[in-house]
């Protein structure tokens, strides 16, 4: 999969631009503050529909009153149009110009693994964070995903106001709730095998990776529940959580939401049995995201036929250039890269010279320097 060029108007402050860009390495240059990041972030918001960075009215220009940023993809022999608009506080997207009602059907046909300074939070972050985290990434990697999580969402808002209801009420009925709680199971099953599949297969290569950049071994990522399972079958998850709803009604109506469920999952990162969050350093915490999104990189390639693309937004500077490099050498080369950096020094000068490379500044690209090989 690739992204041959975007077209942004009134995107945050690219006003009016078009971008074509090389199959494989793109380097976008400048100071702060010019708009370089802005283009990262609009091709994940072609991607998710949404920044990573702020909320939908911020995407648009301060002078504008709506915002549109339209993409050509090419995956595997197959290409096509896709755009998300924002208009009159309404969210259109489109594929081959035919527009999308649901935003689940329209994720997945761009599918994107950022690396970013704020991707720290993941780690340093709270449980949501990295529950956010993870909705990303499998919601990109399959719909069934997506369609069980929404599910999950309005089914249990629905219960925990039913459960406010029960604790007001002198005669609770039962039945319904029993009917609520039977449907939000049959999603849950599905969200906790996902999720788990999701972070066994990370662990297939992340404490190799971890070893490679930084030389320290036994790096892994736990999945936590707050239910305890032995494992993670259909008919073992169905019974526990029955018993578990069972067994903590009454907890739960006079708490009036639902305590247990994946809206209370997390992640914990572990060199040997320690906690990174709470025993590693700051360049054991940058680098075991660095390799949690490396490890990803393989992930999609198998569960979607299609390699992602990768961006890769202002890390390098926060990097030493062994760290660096090892980075970069970790990347396929047959994976479209789009990069931003301050500037071009401490990286790897073969890579540079695949690579190509624009200047921007104030919200244009005033330069194209280095290869022409743009397809």
């Amino acid at each position: 999969m690739i992204i041959r060029k975007i077209n942004l108007v009134n995107f945050r402050n690219l006003v009016k631009q078009q971008i074509i860009f090389d199959k494989r390495i793109n380097i976008f240059i400048g100071d702060n503050a010019q708009g370089k990041t802005n283009i990262l972030e609009s091709i994940y918001f072609l991607a998710l529909t949404k920044s990573y960075r702020t909320n939908d009215y911020n995407l648009i220009n301060k002078d504008e009153e709506f915002t549109k940023v339209k993409g050509e993809i090419k995956d595997t022999s197959i290409s096509k149009s896709l755009s998300v608009e924002i208009v009159n506080e309404n969210k259109i997207v489109r594929i081959n110009n035919n527009e999308i009602k649901k935003i689940s059907d329209y994720i997945t046909n761009l599918n994107v693994i950022l690396v970013s300074p704020e991707d720290i939070n993941i780690l340093q972050g709270t449980p949501a964070e990295r529950r956010n985290f993870l909705n990303i990434e499998l919601s990109q990697l399959s719909k069934n995903y997506i369609k069980k999580y929404n599910e999950f969402n309005k089914i249990l808002k629905i219960r925990n106001n039913y459960l406010k209801m029960l604790y007001n009420s002198s005669s609770p009925d039962r039945r319904y709730l029993d009917s609520l709680t039977e449907n939000l199971i049959d999603r849950e099953i599905d969200i906790y095998q996902e999720r788990k599949k999701f972070i066994d297969m990370i662990n297939e290569s992340i404490s190799k990776i971890y070893e490679d950049i930084l030389g320290i071994k036994k790096f892994n990522i736990k999945y936590e529940t707050n239910i305890e399972f032995e494992n993670f079958d259909t008919d073992s998850l169905k019974e526990i959580l029955e018993k578990k709803y069972n067994n903590s009604l009454q907890k739960e109506i006079d708490n009036g939401m639902t305590l247990y469920g994946p809206h209370r999952d997390d992640l914990k990162f572990f060199i040997n049995n320690d906690d990174i969050k709470i025993f590693g350093s700051q360049g054991q915490q940058k680098v075991a995201i660095i390799s949690l999104k490396l490890a990803e990189i393989a992930i999609f390639k198998e569960l979607t036929g299609t390699n992602p693309i990768i961006l890769l937004d202002d890390i390098f500077s926060e990097l030493d250039s062994k760290t660096r490099n090892k980075l970069i050498n970790y990347i396929p080369n047959d994976i479209q890269v789009i990069i931003t950096s301050n500037d071009t020094r401490g990286i790897n000068r073969s890579f540079l010279e695949s690579a190509k490379i624009y200047k921007v500044v104030n919200g244009k690209i005033v330069e194209k320097v280095g290869n022409n090989n743009g397809k």
